[in-house]
């Protein structure tokens, strides 16, 4: 099984649709066999969940996410566990054991906003949009 998770120095990247990049394990369901950070090479929104898709990813954690991302990973088969947050190792392990703590609702809200000076998406928060 491979799991991806938005990856940034060490943690887990708050904005699914701004991620730059995926950490991706291999497991064998019960451990961790091997791991890479993959580059999303600049692919938005749209084009992530087929990103995901073509390296083979089974399921996906992130930190917030809009609808219409997810949708299309719903549509791709991809098991979501959002709103999780922390070490990318840790979540990945956790899951692994059957413990990992998520939001099956989460939804980021603020994909019709324009994106100026003050929005902190990604880094543990997202200013004053409505990141659930």
């Amino acid at each position: 099984m491979k799991i991806a998770v938005t990856y940034e120095n060490g943690e887990i990247f708050q904005h699914f649709g701004h991620t730059e990049s995926f950490k991706i394990y291999e497991t064998d369901g019960k451990n961790i066999i091997s791991s890479e950070v993959v580059s999303t090479a600049g692919s938005g929104h749209g084009a992530l969940a087929g990103f995901l898709l073509q390296k083979g990813v089974d399921v996906l954690i992130c930190g917030g996410i809009g609808g219409g991302a997810k949708m299309a990973l719903a549509q791709a088969g991809i098991q979501l566990m959002g709103g999780v947050s922390g070490g990318a190792d840790q979540a990945v392990s956790a899951y692994l054991d059957g413990k990992l703590q998520f939001n099956p609702n989460v939804m980021c809200n603020h994909h019709d906003e324009h994106h100026g000076e003050g929005t902190n998406c990604g880094h543990g928060s997202c200013g004053s949009h409505k990141c659930h």
